[in-house]
């Protein structure tokens, strides 16, 4: 069964209480089971991670590969616009990703506008809410099956 591994950046573990207007009320344990239901569906294996450490989300992309990974979907949070390290990490190892967002990043501060992530990236799917994630892990299924 191919294996898709699913990257949630800082701060996502409030999710559900961090600012609902933005983000809405649902909680991350939330995203990852209805992730579980949609991976069991389309017939991959997935396996999450969230942290709010740079290193240990270049660790966890650096070791995808020997562990099996043959996609990603990243949700890099405030790291999409700052960090070269997960950038540079997602382009050595060179594994499909998708990168994925639940607000419109676009349509948000100008900052947020710029993603160093977005480059290294096969797609970026943004302001769907939990929707995001579900069809980051579909475009990620669909191109693991072709490997």
């Amino acid at each position: 069964m191919k294996k898709i591994l699913i990257i949630h950046g800082p701060n996502l573990n409030l999710l559900g209480t961090r600012e609902t207007n933005i983000y809405g009320r649902i909680t991350l344990e939330s995203i990852n089971k209805i992730l579980e239901d949609e991976a069991v569906n389309l017939g991959v294996e997935i396996s999450t991670f969230q942290s709010n450490h740079e290193g240990e989300i270049v660790q966890k992309i650096q070791d995808a590969k020997k562990d099996g990974f043959c996609a990603f979907v990243i949700n890099p949070a405030a790291y999409t616009h700052t960090s070269v390290a997960i950038r540079d990490a997602i382009a050595a190892v060179n594994v499909p990703t998708i990168e994925v967002h639940l607000s419109n990043i676009y349509s948000r501060e100008d900052f947020r506008k710029i993603s160093l992530i977005s480059p290294v990236a096969m797609g970026v799917i943004s302001g769907f809410g939990q929707d995001s994630y579900l069809f980051g892990l579909r475009a990620a299924a669909g191109i693991a099956k072709k490997i």
